[in-house]
């Protein structure tokens, strides 16, 4: 196995190089893990392949015969794509990418009129964000294959995509956020979903020096309710708090239902040199917060409504179209006004997240920097409570005695542990990022069981199941954070990385290497049944409440309204109707609201016109779209079907004439070889 060691070790000459700023322990820290790290190196071959940990009979483990279905969806971050890829488990195939927060010709996702409300956000239409963590709607405890939520981490928002059409219905704007990193994890019936922010940001005063941050600057943490039955979000409540930096985040399950939990780094509240300045301290905290004691302060009047402008995006399946609502307040909760909302609990350095297992007794803590993973017990942690075993505050908030709240430590568990995700057998697996492995111990007893190299820098993992009360605990997929040339060279950049293990036996064994999109930051899997029974296959076109539908051909018309076209067209097997239109002018703006009238499954259609700046349209069975074109110089235009659906697709095409503008042409089209 191959530890970054290159990238690991020029961060660390930049800390030794200031050495006068790293307090002694950091800097004992610093040289034992790159030791470490030069002794865990050079397990792999000098090519980067490897026979280590491989299953002996991989092949057929992840081969799905053709017209055979995969197990589980696996449901994987595209990170700075913006989007959301579905693969197969075991098979590594790419489904879909589901468009999210950025555009996607390929669909039309941003282009057309109907969509491009999704986008819309106080900065103005935001085409991209960055896409970490997906989350399954859940159920007792247990992923539904209802929904699945994600998070934008550049312009703070929470999305939901409807699993029954793969689509985004939902974008909610996060206000008093910046960098919502730690999102957007689920409560055990999915009554909320909390996003916590990354970085602290003045919210009371907006402009102010950045040495003000101690005084001035603040996270929040974002209770959004999701609607059981529409899955509708509304911001319910936000929590006002310290100005650390959040990050990965669980809510608590079985006896813990009423708690959440984030990790949290930066508590010495640097705002510059944060990998000098924000590693003074030996620990950071994760926060516990009681959400029902939240739920009590906000029934009896405590949450004060704070001024605060943000979009809420739907779309709506009925008419196929988005829509966009600017909201106005939040209800704000202060800590300090809410006793016994919050406490902290000391955790190793700068935890990436924070974890719980299926029991909801043990929480564990991953310090990046720390050579042992605490392992938290619930039960202690109200016992501590009880007794006041405090040391001290922070911000005004109780902080619990670390070895109150301690069910105990992983000892040499390996370099930089990162996530931990549970298997239904009473494991935990944890991947390590500066040693490129990953650890599968024991969560009663803290006894590591095995370990396998990732070969690469590994960053998240996840098991089917595995942050919820029932894992289904036979796949292992590791994610890279730093990519190795494990595929055919593809310029400067490799290609971004996952890899597949079984985790059915006591030993981890390698299984598949397979490509992702984007850098792929997190990822949930549940089995396919739960999905793929409830499958929309097309939208009944007597349903279809567009505006601007036509239900049949007979239906189909262009209408001129002052420098407006509007043309109504039908799409069917293999023509448009109306498939010639004159009498468009140089200086109009055209609408081509487009109805695809088949009713069969797996017929979509495709319109591109030539010239056009926007994209193309994918437009499923029932649906209509929108997309607009201004054309800049008279002549002959041809458009036609982008997506191959007949043996006569090639044939499905049409013209549009533009004449010079001041033109006195009329409009004209055919429908049935009809001049209209």
């Amino acid at each position: 196995m191959k530890p970054n060691l290159k990238t690991f070790t020029n961060q660390v000459k930049s800390l030794i190089s200031s050495t006068h700023m790293v307090p002694p322990l950091t800097a004992i820290l610093i040289f034992a893990i790159i030791i470490s790290a030069i002794i865990f190196s050079g397990c792999g071959k000098k090519d980067g392949s490897t026979t280590l940990n491989m299953s002996e009979d991989a092949a057929n483990k992840v081969y799905v015969a053709p017209g055979k279905h995969d197990e589980f969806y696996s449901f994987v971050s595209g990170g700075f794509s913006g989007q959301l890829a579905v693969y197969g488990l075991p098979s590594g195939r790419l489904f879909r990418v589901i468009p999210v927060f950025s555009v996607d010709p390929e669909k039309g996702w941003g282009y057309t009129e109907e969509t491009k409300p999704m986008l819309m956000t106080t900065h103005g239409f935001m085409p991209w964000d960055d896409a970490h963590h997906p989350e399954l709607s859940m159920t007792d405890g247990v992923p539904d294959g209802k929904w699945v939520f994600i998070n934008g981490n550049n312009t703070p928002r929470i999305a939901r995509i409807d699993l029954k059409t793969f689509r985004t219905a939902e974008i909610l704007e996060i206000p008093n956020s910046a960098g919502n990193h730690s999102s957007p994890f689920t409560t055990e019936n999915s009554e909320y979903v909390v996003c916590g922010t990354r970085f602290s940001i003045p919210i009371n005063e907006l402009d102010v020096p950045i040495d003000s941050y101690k005084e001035k600057f603040n996270g929040t943490v974002s209770f959004i309710k999701v609607d059981k039955n529409s899955g509708k979000m509304n911001i319910a409540f936000q929590i006002i708090s310290p100005p650390y930096d959040y990050d990965l985040s669980h809510a608590g399950k079985g006896p813990s239902h009423d708690w959440f939990f984030l990790s949290t780094y930066n508590t010495e509240e640097a705002h510059t040199l944060l990998e000098v300045n924000a590693s003074q301290k030996d620990k950071d905290f994760i926060m516990a917060v009681n959400w029902k004691k939240a739920e009590e302060y906000i029934a009896q009047g405590k949450g004060k409504d704070k001024e605060a402008e943000y979009y809420h995006n739907s779309y709506d399946e009925a008419t196929h179209t988005a829509s966009s609502e600017v909201l106005k307040t939040v209800k704000m909760l202060d800590p300090k006004e809410c006793p016994g909302m919050i406490y902290y609990i000391p955790c190793p350095k700068s935890p990436h997240g924070i974890d719980i297992d299926p029991s909801g007794e043990y929480m564990i803590g991953a310090g990046k920097l720390s050579t042992v993973i605490p392992v938290f017990s619930f039960s202690k942690m109200l016992k501590a409570i009880e007794n006041k075993e405090f040391d001290g505050e922070a911000g005004g908030i109780p902080v619990i005695k670390y070895e109150a709240a301690l069910h105990g430590e992983v000892q040499k568990p390996g370099l930089g542990p990162l996530h931990t995700e549970f298997d239904d057998k009473g494991f935990a697996y944890t991947s390590m990022f500066v040693s490129s492995e990953v650890v599968k111990w024991n969560v009663k007893t803290l006894e590591i069981i095995d370990r396998a190299p990732s070969f690469y820098s590994v960053g998240h993992i996840s098991i089917p199941g595995g942050d919820s009360k029932k894992p289904w605990g036979k796949y292992l997929l590791v994610l890279n954070k730093i990519t190795k040339d494990r595929f055919l060279p593809t310029g400067p950049e490799l290609t971004q990385s996952c890899q597949l293990y079984d985790i059915s036996g006591e030993k981890m064994k390698l299984l598949l290497d397979f490509p992702t999109i984007g850098e792929p930051h997190y990822a949930q899997s549940c089995p396919a049944d739960l999905i793929e029974k409830n499958s929309v296959k097309i939208f009944k076109i007597d349903e279809n409440k567009h505006p601007q539908a036509v239900k049949t051909i007979n239906d189909a018309r262009v209408e001129r309204k002052g420098n407006e076209v509007h043309v109504y067209l039908g799409m069917i097997r293999s023509h448009f109707t109306p498939d010639v239109i004159e009498g468009i002018k140089v200086g109009d703006k055209v609408f081509f609201h487009v109805t695809n009238l088949e009713q069969d499954w797996d017929i979509p259609h495709g319109f591109a016109v030539k010239g056009n700046n926007t994209s193309e349209m994918l437009i499923m069975p029932g649906e209509t779209q929108t997309i607009t074109w201004e054309p800049k110089v008279a002549t002959v235009y041809p458009f036609y079907c982008t997506d191959f659906c007949s043996a006569l697709h090639q044939e499905m095409q049409g013209y549009l004439r533009v004449q010079p503008a001041g033109s006195s042409g009329e409009i004209k089209f055919y429908l049935d070889n009809k001049n209209k």
